[in-house]
């Protein structure tokens, strides 16, 4: 059950646009987590510019890579228990398997 102050938004896959509800918690963790990524990628960027040793840098960008794919992995948790089931419901599951398929296609690595 999504909170009486969920975030609302469409979405538009292949021209159709179907709606999303993203709880307001849920979204404020994302977000956060998303923040601390983006300054990682800040310090990353500033230990390139200051010459740090190579694997040092590597070691940073991995974290940032496994932080992004948790990320991920809670965005692809939350649309197939939550956005997924909605379509299911209201009958456009269809179109939000293909998008899926097509999000992953790009997402994950050939």
């Amino acid at each position: 059950m999504h909170s009486p102050k969920a975030d609302h938004h469409d979405h538009s896959h292949d021209g159709a646009v179907h709606p999303h509800v993203h709880d307001e918690e849920s979204l404020r963790q994302i977000i956060n987590r998303l923040s601390r990524i983006e300054g990682h990628i800040r310090g990353i960027k500033q230990m390139v510019n200051e010459s740090r040793p190579c694997p040092d840098v590597l070691v940073q960008i991995a974290a940032v890579r496994g932080a992004l794919d948790r990320v991920a992995r809670r965005i692809l948790d939350e649309h197939l228990t939550e956005c997924m089931v909605r379509a299911a419901e209201e009958g456009g599951i269809d179109t939000e398997i293909a998008a899926l398929k097509a999000a992953l296609d790009r997402f994950l690595p050939s």
